[in-house]
């Protein structure tokens, strides 16, 4: 049976495509539900600064990256491919 509403919610290449307004809201209306409520976790390449891009109205943006960021833990992986760095460590080998 699925869960409608996981414990964890995970976003993985987040911002590579554009939101048109009506699903930048509804992706706002989730994560408002799961505030402090349910875990959500993002992975993107892009740094907050970009995300205007993928939501086009600034306000929403602020309000997105307000909620994801609310209590939150971030990680900065740098902007070193992992994948390219592990491909490279095992050709040398």
């Amino acid at each position: 049976m699925c869960n409608p509403k996981p414990d964890l919610l995970c976003l993985d290449e987040f911002g590579y495509l554009n939101l048109d307004r009506t699903g930048a809201k509804l992706l706002f209306q989730i994560f408002t539900e799961r505030e402090e409520r349910k875990a959500i976790a993002v992975a993107s390449n892009a740094p907050f600064s970009e995300w205007d891009k993928t939501f086009t109205e600034e306000r929403l943006c602020s309000a997105i990256v307000d909620r994801l960021t609310f209590n939150g833990y971030l990680v900065e992986t740098g902007n070193d491919s992992y994948r390219l760095q592990s491909t490279l460590e095992r050709n040398r080998s």
